[in-house]
């Protein structure tokens, strides 16, 4: 990284992707932008990579992330920046409604 540190971050990992962590529900990354961060998930969890992103490394659709509680979209996607010990929770779209 150049002349800006990386910082650490916290991910949450919800329980559909645990297998994918080998059963953790928190991974610690560092990155100064969101995408940076989830990309060193993905280094350190390749399984989690194809279900997190796209094959051009952009967030798949059905896939929310939240910094704090704001939406990564909202805050500008993955070129957020994020401030050491920043929270991301990564929270799949969920498929539903009356039978």
């Amino acid at each position: 990284m150049d002349s800006v540190e990386a910082v650490t971050v916290t991910i949450r990992i919800p329980a559909p992707l645990r297998p994918a962590t080998g059963g953790l529900a928190e991974v610690a990354v560092t990155g100064r932008t969101a995408g940076e961060a989830l990309q060193d998930l993905a280094r350190l969890h390749p399984d989690v990579r194809a279900r997190l992103l796209d094959a051009r490394g952009e967030l798949r659709p059905f896939v929310n992330v939240y910094v704090g509680e704001r939406s990564l979209r909202a805050l500008g996607g993955l070129a957020a920046p994020l401030q050491d010990g920043a929270v991301l929770a990564i929270v799949p779209a969920v498929a539903g409604g009356a039978p």
